[in-house]
């Protein structure tokens, strides 16, 4: 158990820990007794909008369980009225959502007596995960500030994501010892070549306009323009998707002269894609360690600064971390979700120290050093302590419920790519069949995809980073020829 590994520790160092942890517990719940101004959701009526706000600006909007109870009955509310015809999503002050209270999960899953509301938190959770994805009217999710954890699961399902310059976005699971889940093993497997193996692993974090292009956000505005955009979302009379596509299409906002491009691109892409393809994170490491000797400067510093990151994760959560991106691209989003049911399960059961561990030193603590891992080395953690969080007839997996999904959902998901820019596969698809009798000239090809895209913003510089990287591109600018036979 959970408790046991702590015995480890001295005594005034346990109580100590756990005496700060539960002050931080204490210091992030909501009081049953909030005014509805103080409440920790909020919600808006407003023309075609149904808004929930999250309301805990001094905490990041960090997602505790009372913020889900009040969620789940108000969004069943909205999904059956006839009046509701968009829901949306934001958050006051600088987040839309940090993520999930940790800490007081921590502190239940100490304790035999306790246990089950850790668990109970993340079924709650994962089910509100899950009725997102499913919500029967159109729902949009504003994400102008911190997004991250559990912040990314209420949002990520949204067919309209919209990012602003302040997004910040990570799934940072691995630095406390956990790992990745709000459907993470889903949504993470299936964006562009191995960035969510990289996300996922490394716990980086994706900033502004580069969540945009890498589809994990659907559309991208300028955070001074969102009023008048929830303003213009609110007047539609009965909106489609498409109208609601182009009332936010409408507010893109265009990439400056001196704006830099996004840092995964270009020959750091490759180098990503190259090492993080692997399904042991021990062949990972090895490709990095070539690339960090690489005469490539830039590449080498990439690799090096990659490694020292693992470094500090958690072994177990590494390995558990992909094991679950692997499976999740075989799954759907519930089966993903109710396999992320059982890995939280196992961490709240004491399938792993390293929960304890992490969330002490990183949230409570607060140190920058290498937290204590147990084990603290790749090569320590065997197959049997991975099989700990996935394998039916493991003992910290006994307690897992069974996720279930609210009647009043749409029996068709939403499409959370639909008004997404296009994958990279499908462009290398599209490019491909255009090319296969030859070269095709760089301004016939944008001109395609502007057509075949509707003229959606930010298409083009997405075409021309995936075919200058992965296609011959020869000529002056303006009469560039992609030839793609050799590459592809």
């Amino acid at each position: 158990m959970l408790a046991t590994a702590l015995t480890r520790m001295s005594r005034n160092g346990i109580s100590a820990a756990l005496a700060r942890t539960s002050a931080v517990a204490a210091h992030m719940s909501t009081s049953t007794q909030a005014t509805p101004l103080e409440q920790s959701v909020l919600f808006e009526s407003n023309g075609a909008t149904r808004t929930y706000v999250l309301n805990r600006a001094s905490k990041l909007n960090a997602l505790n369980g009372d913020m889900l109870k009040l969620m789940r009955p108000q969004l069943e509310q909205w999904s059956k009225s006839d009046l509701c015809k968009i829901v949306v999503g934001t958050g006051l002050g600088r987040a839309f959502c940090a993520g999930g209270d940790i800490a007081t999960v921590l502190q239940h899953s100490l304790h035999d007596a306790t246990r089950s509301k850790a668990i109970e938190f993340f079924k709650d959770e994962f089910e509100m995960n899950y009725i997102l994805s499913a919500l029967p009217k159109p729902y949009v999710t504003i994400l102008d500030g911190i997004t991250m954890g559990g912040g990314v699961g209420l949002a990520i399902s949204a067919p309209f994501r919209v990012a602003t310059e302040k997004t910040v976005f990570a799934m940072p699971e691995t630095k406390i010892g956990y790992c990745p889940d709000v459907g993470a093993s889903f949504f993470l497997s299936r964006i562009d070549g191995e960035i969510g193996t990289y996300l996922a692993l490394t716990s980086e974090a994706l900033v502004g306009r580069e969540v945009f292009e890498l589809g994990l956000a659907t559309h991208f505005v300028s955070s001074r323009t969102v009023p008048n955009l929830l303003t213009r979302l609110s007047d539609l009379e009965d909106p489609t998707s498409a109208m609601i596509d182009e009332t936010i299409e409408d507010h893109y906002a265009k990439r400056l002269p001196d704006e830099p491009v996004g840092k995964l691109t270009g020959r750091t892409r490759q180098a990503l894609d190259m090492a993080f393809r692997h399904d042991t994170v021990e062949e990972i490491v090895e490709d990095l360690t070539k690339l960090a000797l690489t005469s490539d400067d830039s590449i080498a510093k990439w690799a090096s600064g990659t490694l020292e990151t693992l470094h500090l994760r958690s072994p177990t959560s590494l390995k558990v971390a992909l094991e679950a991106i692997r499976r999740g691209k075989k799954m759907t989003l519930l089966q993903a979700l109710q396999m992320e049911m059982g890995i939280a399960t196992a961490y709240c059961s004491g399938a792993s120290t390293d929960f304890t561990t992490g969330i002490t030193a990183v949230l409570v603590e607060k140190t920058k050093a290498r937290p204590a891992w147990s084990p603290d080395q790749l090569d320590k953690v065997s197959d049997a302590i991975v099989g700990r969080f996935f394998e039916t007839e493991s003992s910290y997996l006994c307690d897992v419920p069974t996720l279930t999904a609210p009647d009043f959902l749409s029996n068709g998901k939403q499409n959370p790519m639909k008004f997404a820019l296009p994958s990279e596969a499908s462009i290398l698809e599209i490019v491909k069949s255009k090319a296969g009798k030859g070269p095709i000239s760089l301004s016939d090809l944008l001109a395609h995809f502007d057509d075949l895209y509707s003229g959606k913003q930010g298409v083009g510089e997405k075409v021309v980073e995936v075919v200058k990287r992965s296609c011959d591109v020869i000529g002056n600018q303006g009469s560039e020829v992609v030839n793609c036979k050799e590459r592809l």
